[in-house]
C-alpha cells in the first residue's frame, strides 16, 4: 500500500477502529491481526469475512463467546521441544493452557454444529486438534512453576519420601540437641534453620570447642557460629545425595514432557493458528455488537448507498444517521451548508465505512446499504480534523491534492473537505471545479465539501454531478446534522449573525455588496428550502395517514376473517343438522311404506272395517309426527341456576345451535336474553342458554414473559469472568451477587472471579460467600495459567 493511501486511512481514522479491534481481542497473535488489517479486493474474500461475523454474531447471541483466555504463544517453545530442548516448567504449562482452550473451544463448536445450522465457522471448529492426554499428563506432573508433583514419577515419589525421612531424623536429632539442658548453655537460640541447604543451629562463638561440628556460617557481629553438629554430617550427607537425585529425576520428567511436546508440535501450532483465527473472528463480532453494525451488501457496480449511517466514533445516542449515495445517477457530490453543520463528517462516514467493509467489518448502517470495493481511497482532509474530539479546521492542502490527481484512476474514491478554501474566493472556486472535472475525467468518484456558490451553480448544471447539504435550523442556531441529498446549502451566515445581535444596518449593507446573480442564486435556494420543508409536512402527513388506512385495513380483514370462520361453523352445523333430518324421514318413509304394505296384505284377507280404519289412523299420526319433526326439530332446554342467574357480560352456550355467545342484556318479562354471537345479536329464551364457566387464567409475571428474551441476550452479554480487583470486600460481595445471578440467568456452566492475590482477605471473603450459595456446585483456586491463588474457578449446578 502507498504511503499517500496509508496517510487517507489515518486521516479517515480507520487505525482508531483497527485498536479498538485489537482490543477486543485475547491472545497476542489476534491482536497482531487485528492492528494488520488491510482493506480487501477481492470480492468473494469480503464477503466470507462478513458471512464469518454474522456467524459469530449468532453464535455469541445463542450461546454465549467461546472462552480464548487460555491461549498462549508457543511457537518458539515448540521449536526448541522440535530439536531436542528440554522445556522449562513454565513453558510446559502454556502448551496445557493451550491444550485446555483447543478443547474447550472444540466442545463449543461441538455444541454450535448440533443445535444449529452449519456456517461458515464449521471447518475451522472441525481443524482443532484436542489432545487431553498430553493437557492432562502436563497438569499432573507440574503445579506450578516452581513446583512438581510427587506423582510426576514413582522415582520422586520415592526420592522425597526418602527426603522426608532424612529431614525427620536430622531434626529429630537437633531437636533433642537444642532442648538438652547440657547444651542449652553453648546455644545462642534454641532454633534449627539452614544454610546452604544443610541443617544447623546457633552456637555463640566462645563455645566453638565444645560443640563437634562442622562451621557453614557466621553472624555479621560474629557472635555466632551457625553449626552443624556432627551427629547430623551424615544425615545432611545423605539429604544431598538425595536433592541431587530429585534434580536429575526432574530433569528427566521435563524431557519426557518436552518430547511428548515435540511429538505433537504439529498439531499443537495448528490448533494455535485456529484459535486465533477464531478469537480474530470473534473480536469482530464483539465490534459489531458494539457499534450496533451489519453486513452490507456488496456490489460490483462501482457505486455506494449508505442507508441510516453513522461514523463508527461518534456516540451512538448523539449521533445522526445519514443517507448518502454516489456511484449510481451521479459520480460526484458537492456536500455544502453552514460550519459545523455536518459535511466533513458526512465525508468521512462515507470513506471510513467503505474501508471498514473492505476490511470484512461490520458497519453502523442499516443492512440494505450497498457498498462497492475500491482499489483505493484519497481523502484530503485537515489533519487537525478529529471526529472523537469534535473538532474541525477548514484546510486545503495543494500539495496532497496533486499527489491524488497523480495516482488517482478508475474505481478510486476520492473525498476533498473545504475544496478550494484558503485563497481568493473567485480563484479557489474555479481551482475546485477544474480539479473536480479532472477526477471525473480520470473516471473517479468524487465527494466534495464547499462553501463556494459557484460549485453550487456547477453541480447543478453539470450532468453526474449533485448537490447535498448538511441541514441547518437557523431559528435554533444549531445543525441537525441531517444529509439532504439534491438540494443546495446555505451558510446561512446573515440568518446567524441577525440572531447574534449584529445590528440590521451592517447586515442590509452587507447584501448590498453581494452580486445580484449570487442574491437571485440564494434567493433561490430559500424558496428551494422552504418548498422542501413543506412537501417533507406533506409527506409526513401522507404516511401517517397512509398508516392509519393501513391498519384499518388490517383490522377489517381480520373482522372479515372471523366472520367467514363464524358463518362457515353455522352452515356446517346446519349441514350436519339437514343431513340428519333427511336420514330421520328417508327412515319414517321406509315405516310409513312397510305399515301401508302389512294394511293391504290384512284388508286382502281379512276387510274387517273396524281393524282398518284403526291402522290407517296409526299411520296418521305416524306421518303427523315424522313432519312435525322435519318442519321443526325439538328444542333443548337447560335447566337454569337459581342462585346464580345470568349477568351482563357472562359466556354462554347456545344449546340448540352450538354456538358460544355472550351476554348483552338480562332477561326480560318475555324470558328473553339479548345475546352477540359472532357478529349476530339476537334475543334468545333463557332456557335455552348455558352459561360457561371461565377458568381463572393464570395470569403470567412479567419475568416470565422476558425470561426467554432475557436468556438469549444476557448469555450472549454475560462475561465468562468477573473482575473484583481494587475493590472493598462489602462493594466486591455486591458485585458478585449480581454476577451470579447474570450467570444463572445465562445458564454458564463455569465462571472465573479474578480477586487478586495480596493479603488474601478479598479471596476468603469471596470463597466463604460462595461456600454458602446452593446454585453452586464447586469452588476451586486457579491453577497456573488461569490465574493461580489469584482467581477462584466456580462451577454451577
Amino acid at each position: 500500500m502507498s504511503k499517500l493511501s496509508e496517510k487517507s486511512l489515518k486521516t479517515l481514522e480507520y487505525y482508531t477502529i483497527l485498536h479498538e479491534l485489537s482490543e477486543l481481542c485475547v491472545s497476542r497473535k489476534a491482536k497482531e491481526q487485528a492492528r494488520d488489517l488491510r482493506p480487501m479486493h477481492d470480492v468473494e474474500d469480503v464477503r466470507l469475512a462478513l458471512k464469518q461475523t454474522d456467524d459469530a454474531k449468532h453464535m455469541m447471541t445463542t450461546s454465549g463467546t467461546p472462552a480464548f483466555g487460555g491461549i498462549r504463544e508457543v511457537n518458539a517453545s515448540l521449536s526448541r521441544a522440535d530439536r531436542g530442548g528440554v522445556l522449562s516448567t513454565r513453558e510446559l504449562l502454556d502448551v496445557a493452557s493451550l491444550l485446555h482452550a483447543a478443547m474447550q473451544v472444540s466442545k463449543y463448536g461441538k455444541e454450535q454444529l448440533e443445535k444449529d445450522e452449519p456456517t461458515t465457522l464449521d471447518e475451522d471448529f472441525a481443524h482443532i486438534h484436542t489432545n487431553r492426554y498430553l493437557e492432562q499428563k502436563i497438569n499432573r506432573a507440574i503445579i506450578s512453576e516452581e513446583e512438581i508433583a510427587d506423582v510426576a514419577s514413582s522415582e520422586l515419589a520415592n526420592i522425597r519420601r526418602q527426603m522426608r525421612q532424612q529431614n525427620a531424623r536430622v531434626r529429630e536429632t537437633l531437636n533433642h540437641i537444642v532442648s538438652s539442658p547440657s547444651y542449652s548453655k553453648f546455644l545462642q537460640e534454641s532454633l534449627i534453620t539452614q544454610r546452604d541447604g544443610r541443617f544447623v543451629i546457633p552456637i555463640k562463638s566462645e563455645h566453638r570447642g565444645d560443640m563437634p561440628g562442622m562451621v557453614h556460617d557466621v553472624s555479621s557481629s560474629g557472635a555466632t557460629l551457625f553449626i552443624e553438629p556432627a551427629q547430623v554430617v551424615d544425615a545432611n550427607n545423605q539429604i544431598k545425595v538425595l536433592q541431587g537425585k530429585e534434580k536429575a529425576e526432574i530433569e528427566r520428567i521435563l524431557a519426557e514432557l518436552s518430547a511428548e511436546v515435540a511429538d505433537n508440535a504439529d498439531g499443537i501450532q495448528s490448533d494455535y493458528a485456529v484459535l486465533c483465527k477464531l478469537d480474530f473472528i470473534f473480536a469482530k463480532a464483539r465490534l459489531s455488537f458494539r457499534h450496533n453494525g451489519c453486513a452490507p451488501e456488496i456490489n460490483e457496480e462501482n457505486c455506494v448507498s449508505l442507508l441510516r449511517a453513522r461514523h463508527p466514533l461518534l456516540d451512538p445516542k448523539k449521533a445522526v444517521p445519514i443517507d448518502i449515495a454516489l456511484g449510481d445517477q451521479y459520480d460526484t457530490l458537492v456536500i455544502t451548508g453552514p460550519n459545523t453543520g455536518g459535511k466533513t463528517v458526512s465525508l468521512k462516514t462515507l470513506g471510513l465505512l467503505c474501508l471498514m467493509t473492505s476490511a470484512g467489518l461490520h458497519i453502523p448502517a442499516n443492512e440494505q446499504s450497498s457498498v462497492c470495493l475500491f482499489e483505493n481511497i484519497y481523502a484530503d482532509i485537515g489533519d487537525e480534523q478529529s471526529i472523537e474530539q469534535s473538532l474541525s479546521t477548514f484546510s486545503a492542502h495543494m500539495k496532497n491534492i496533486v499527489s491524488i490527481l497523480q495516482k488517482c484512476r478508475q474505481g478510486d474514491l476520492i473525498l476533498f473537505d473545504e475544496l478550494g478554501a484558503g485563497t481568493d474566493p473567485v480563484e479557489g472556486a474555479a481551482l475546485a471545479v477544474s480539479i473536480i472535472e479532472f477526477g471525473r475525467q480520470m473516471c473517479a468518484l468524487v465527494a466534495a465539501t464547499t462553501h463556494y456558490s459557484e460549485l453550487k451553480v456547477f453541480a447543478l448544471t453539470t450532468e453526474g454531478v449533485e448537490n447535498a447539504s448538511c441541514e441547518f435550523d437557523v431559528k435554533t442556531l444549531q445543525p441537525t446534522y441531517r444529509l439532504l441529498t439534491g438540494v443546495p446549502g446555505k451558510s446561512n451566515a446573515f440568518a446567524i449573525s441577525r440572531r447574534l445581535g449584529l445590528p440590521p444596518a451592517i447586515i442590509e449593507r452587507a447584501k448590498e455588496q453581494i452580486s445580484a446573480e449570487n442574491a437571485r442564486f440564494e434567493d433561490v435556494i430559500e424558496r428551494l428550502e422552504t418548498e422542501r420543508h413543506k412537501l417533507e409536512k406533506e409527506r409526513e402527513d401522507a404516511n401517517r395517514l397512509r398508516r392509519t388506512a393501513q391498519s384499518e385495513k388490517d383490522k377489517a380483514v381480520q373482522l372479515k376473517g372471523r366472520t367467514e370462520d363464524e358463518t362457515d361453523a353455522i352452515l356446517e352445523r346446519a349441514r350436519r343438522q339437514a343431513e340428519q333430518i333427511i336420514r330421520d324421514a328417508r327412515m319414517t318413509s321406509d315405516t310409513v311404506m312397510a305399515q301401508l304394505d302389512e294394511i293391504k296384505k290384512k284388508s286382502a284377507v281379512n276387510p274387517a272395517e273396524q281393524n282398518l280404519a284403526a291402522a290407517r289412523a296409526a299411520l296418521r299420526g305416524t306421518l303427523s309426527a315424522a313432519e312435525k319433526k322435519a318442519l321443526k326439530r325439538e328444542k333443548k332446554t337447560v335447566e337454569q341456576d337459581a342462585n346464580r342467574p345470568l349477568q351482563v357480560g357472562d359466556a354462554v352456550l347456545l344449546v340448540n345451535i352450538g354456538v358460544k355467545g355472550t351476554v348483552l342484556k338480562t332477561e326480560n318479562k318475555d324470558g328473553n336474553v339479548f345475546v352477540q354471537a359472532g357478529i349476530m345479536k339476537m334475543n334468545i329464551p333463557a332456557n335455552e342458554l348455558k352459561l360457561i364457566e371461565q377458568p381463572q387464567k393464570k395470569k403470567q409475571t412479567k419475568v416470565q414473559r422476558m425470561s426467554s428474551g432475557v436468556r438469549e441476550v444476557r448469555r450472549s452479554m454475560a462475561k465468562s469472568e468477573l473482575d473484583l480487583r481494587g475493590m472493598m470486600v462489602e462493594e466486591a460481595l455486591l458485585e458478585l451477587d449480581r454476577y451470579i445471578s447474570d450467570c444463572l440467568m445465562a445458564r454458564l456452566d463455569v465462571a472465573t472471579i479474578i480477586h487478586g492475590k495480596g493479603t488474601g482477605a478479598l479471596r476468603a471473603a469471596v470463597q466463604e460467600h460462595l461456600r454458602h450459595d446452593k446454585h453452586i456446585r464447586s469452588i476451586r483456586n486457579g491453577r497456573y495459567g488461569e490465574g493461580d491463588l489469584g482467581v477462584t474457578i466456580v462451577e454451577f449446578k
